[in-house]
């Protein structure tokens, strides 16, 4: 069992629809695991949030200013030998947790469960929410502007997995065949199951390299079960391959260096269908890594 630092990363500013930022903190409310060390709060400063459909880099200071924060708090956690856990948020803040892993681990892969494929650029991006864009700057392929604060490793893409992905936008499936990026759709975790393409992206993901950040977005779950995520995406994984998906992680728990989840919207809940699946997913990871 690992040492573990939880890191609520409470922030919406990558994208248009508010409520993200809440998510972190109701989500870890109340959670006491012997096998967490600390829970640390990071607050991004929503006052003034621009949601101007025309600007295409909306909130980029602010979101590095967070990013800076999140990213010194997970190097922090690293050096005293703990074990970092991100909890979102949007997906912005992964630039942030997954570059501070890899500039202490050096050598890492990646897998991004998610449906979508956060693989813009600033040229690409339709709508200019920056948590379209973070996989292609941690890998390198768009380092313009959003990750100036970090001077260690790139991901390389070859080593990259995307896990789940059906909403990805014509030019930004060009940038991930371009980068070469493995893509395992939705449709193809149906046709396999989630067993069979874990185990195929943690071998790509680890090929060559020191371990594995992995980042898991709750819109990857059809928005059906699981409806409380800022940007659904129909026709998602079900709920036993959503817990395949953990299963698979803590099986290959010596081989993984850091965590995300992300994207839980308690205003786009119902029920509280969406925050008692992150529960689950959060208590178990917890419980077996």
């Amino acid at each position: 069992m690992r040492n573990i630092d939880i890191i609520d990363a409470c922030t919406d500013l990558g994208v248009l629809v508010d409520g993200a930022a809440l998510g972190p903190e109701i989500l870890t409310r109340d959670l006491v695991n012997k096998n967490v060390n600390n829970i640390y709060m990071i607050y991004a400063d929503e006052n003034g949030k621009e949601r101007e459909k025309e600007n295409k880099r909306k909130n980029l200071k602010k979101i590095n200013e967070f990013n800076i924060e999140l990213y010194n708090r997970v190097i922090k956690s690293i050096d005293e030998k703990k074990f970092p856990f991100t909890i979102g948020g949007d997906h912005s803040l992964v630039i942030a947790s997954a570059l501070a892993s890899i500039k202490r681990n050096k050598n890492l892969g990646i897998i991004w469960i998610d449906a979508h494929g956060d693989y813009n650029t600033f040229k690409t991006t339709i709508t200019g929410n920056i948590h379209g864009l973070p996989l292609a700057v941690i890998d390198g392929y768009e380092k313009m502007c959003l990750a100036d604060f970090h001077n260690g490793n790139f991901y390389n893409p070859k080593n990259t997995v995307i896990v789940g992905g059906r909403d990805i936008d014509p030019l930004e499936k060009e940038n991930l065949k371009d980068a070469g990026v493995t893509v395992f759709t939705t449709e193809e975790i149906h046709k396999v199951g989630m067993n069979t393409v874990m185990e195929n992206a943690m071998k790509i993901a680890c090929d060559g390299t020191d371990g594995v950040h992995i980042s898991y977005d709750l819109d990857v779950i059809d928005p059906i079960i699981c409806p409380g995520v800022s940007v659904p995406a129909k026709d998602g994984i079900n709920l036993d391959e959503a817990y395949e998906a953990v299963d698979q992680i803590i099986r290959y728990k010596d081989k993984l260096k850091s965590l995300d989840l992300v994207e839980y919207n308690p205003l786009r809940d119902v029920e509280n269908k969406t925050k008692n699946i992150a529960r689950t997913i959060l208590e178990s990871l917890i419980n077996n890594i």
